[in-house]
């Protein structure tokens, strides 16, 4: 039986300077593995809020409504809860690490995950395969977790986690930011080796549709302050291609 995120009247506040802001106002959204649903609007429209969100960022409040996978509320997990349920964040902008190589990372990660240590020749093994299939050199696994590493070399990292750590459901925030076109396709191709091997369910947050020609959707939705202000199917992407957003904004 495959796995299912719901997302149901989500309410978000951040705190600011000057207080609490709400920030989603109201979401309704149903991922199921296998799925992929782009998650497209303009700046400040709410959508990496609801990445964090999911994720469990302790900076992001949810004051009311419920995230559930499978039935169970995901909001009363802590983070490390979250990716053993199976949830994964790739973020906008990965964070670096120091002191901690990609080997170990990968390996502390798996075993958390999986509740006991992956055997060593095979999972050196696996780790090989899956950074030759990015195009990554093998001396970026005794490197220190994305010291040093170029935007793209940090996206091609975000994505081998997701390779070998078999999430039930991915949430990509704008993956496709500050990558040129080969990598940009690159990056695809894993998330889609993921989606095949795994049945992944994927939630692609991104303000363009170039990514959309390599991580094909089978919905679109349009979040325009803190809520789905429309969903379709790939062909609403392509009319936010030719159109922008602007007629909603003279709603928002």
């Amino acid at each position: 039986m495959s796995s299912v995120l719901e997302i149901k009247d989500l309410h978000v506040s951040v705190e600011t300077d000057q207080g609490a802001k709400e920030i989603l106002k109201g979401v309704n959204l149903t991922l199921k593995q296998g799925e992929t649903h782009a998650i497209m609007g303009p700046n400040g429209s709410g959508k990496s809020t609801l990445a964090y969100a999911i994720a469990g960022h302790p900076r992001y409040e949810v004051t009311s409504g419920s995230i559930l996978l499978d039935g169970v509320e995901v909001t009363e997990m802590e983070v490390d809860e979250r990716a053993q349920a199976g949830l994964f964040l790739a973020m906008q902008y990965p964070v670096e690490i120091p002191g901690v190589t990609n080997a170990n990372f990968l390996r502390t990660a798996k075993t958390a995950i999986d509740g006991e240590a992956p055997a060593i020749r095979s999972w050196m093994g696996e780790v090989r395969d899956a950074m030759k299939n990015l195009r990554m050199d093998e001396s970026f696994a005794s490197r220190n977790v994305n010291e040093g590493f170029s935007g793209g070399e940090k996206k091609r990292n975000e994505i081998l986690q997701l390779e070998l750590l078999k999430p039930k459901f991915a949430v990509l925030d704008e993956t496709d930011s500050g990558l040129d076109v080969d990598a940009l396709k690159i990056v695809s191709e894993g998330v889609n080796r993921a989606k095949d091997a795994t049945g992944l369910g994927v939630m692609l947050i991104t303000h363009y549709t170039r990514i959309l020609r390599y991580i094909k959707p089978d919905f679109v939705h349009v979040f325009v302050n803190g809520r789905v202000a429309e969903q379709g199917g790939p062909e609403l992407a392509d009319r936010l291609e030719a159109e922008g957003y602007d007629r909603f904004l003279v709603d928002a």
